[in-house]
């Protein structure tokens, strides 16, 4: 009996070893609080870091961009200050700090203010036109896999981004099943499954084509539709975020979307950089981002093997946004977007 006993008491099975380790790091966190006057002044740097986060998510306007671009370089990635919170709040927990931890409230509040609402799905039924854009990437390997992963989104129009001179005629093949118009400016083009006209460049000057824009005759009226692929952005050491023919092009890229006529308008394209990015403003302060208005969480689409932002863009004049998510990855290295809206025909 006494043998008995001690084989089933000794040394305790995986289980309640894994509990007893768990047990033991609740109490290093959460026990010897009461009666611990020190909670108060113990984590003061930490409440002070809360608080410096915080801030900077409510004042990233006032960051200034005249040294390296920090401003936007900030707000490319202002989503991903989040991560200090639950960061700290482990720092907080660990340093029995009652301070730190009410500190942390504010970052946490204004986090779920800014993005709380893309946390949410807003994707709704209804929609008659559906879109998608896709920088296929220069150096894509299957450019004819990308345009069939691509077509089979099912698409009444898609822009794609990067295409060479080699590449272009392999997309046009693999599309022309599915797409009887399209039309192909510079390094940029666009499908779709009604009738194209008054297709042009949009200069954005560069010296070359990178933009263009095109009337689309859909069943409920004339869709202008542009694609453009903004300047890319570079982060160096001896100049910071380097983004100012971006910012350049982004401005001319705004004025003509303010100069057309029609009164949809849907832009479809590889804008590199996010809406908070106050580089962009010529081309947000006038149109509605479908994924803010109707996507599903944050809708990241670069880089594909783990997207850390969403630089690749659908905005819309005139159309209300239903639904905005991200395709699956192709052999880019940018996730394709989607999204679908409803286009009024009477233009009101």
């Amino acid at each position: 009996m006494a043998q008995a006993y001690m084989t089933e008491t000794g040394g305790g099975t995986g289980q309640g070893r894994e509990q007893s380790r768990f047990r033991r790091l609740l109490d290093r966190l959460f026990g010897g609080w009461r009666g611990d006057r020190r909670i108060w002044r113990r984590g003061v740097v930490l409440a002070v870091l809360a608080v410096l986060v915080a801030l900077l998510m409510v004042l990233h306007a006032y960051v200034p961009n005249t040294i390296g671009n920090l401003g936007s370089l900030t707000e490319t990635f202002l989503p991903w200050l989040g991560v200090a919170i639950p960061l700290l709040l482990i720092l907080a927990l660990v340093r029995k700090s009652a301070t730190a931890l009410i500190a942390l409230l504010l970052p946490s509040v204004v986090w779920l203010n800014i993005f709380g609402g893309l946390v949410t799905s807003k994707t709704g039924s209804g929609g008659d036109f559906t879109v998608v854009t896709h920088n296929v990437n220069a150096d894509n390997a299957d450019p004819s896999g990308t345009a069939r992963d691509v077509a089979a989104s099912g698409a009444d129009v898609v822009a794609l981004e990067e295409l060479t001179e080699a590449a272009a005629p392999v997309y046009e093949r693999a599309l022309a099943a599915t797409y009887e118009y399209h039309e192909v400016v510079g390094t940029v083009g666009l499908w779709s499954k009604y009738r194209m006209s008054d297709t042009e460049a949009v200069d954005i000057k560069l010296g070359w084509n990178r933009a263009m824009r095109s009337t689309v005759a859909t069943p409920d009226g004339p869709v202008a539709v542009y694609v453009a692929h903004l300047p890319s952005v570079r982060v160096k050491l001896e100049a910071g975020f380097t983004a100012r023919q971006r910012d350049k092009s982004a401005d001319a890229l705004g004025e003509a979307i303010a100069d057309e006529p029609i009164r949809q308008v849907a832009l479809l394209g590889d804008l590199n950089g996010t809406m908070n990015d106050r580089a962009l403003n010529a081309v947000t302060a006038q149109m509605r981002s479908t994924q803010g208005a109707a996507g599903s969480g944050f809708g990241f689409s670069w880089p594909a093997s783990f997207p850390l932002a969403r630089i690749d863009q659908i905005m819309v004049r005139g159309m209300e946004p239903t639904a905005s998510w991200t395709l699956p990855q192709t052999g880019s290295d940018h996730l394709p977007v989607a999204a679908r809206v409803t286009i009024d025909p009477s233009g009101s």
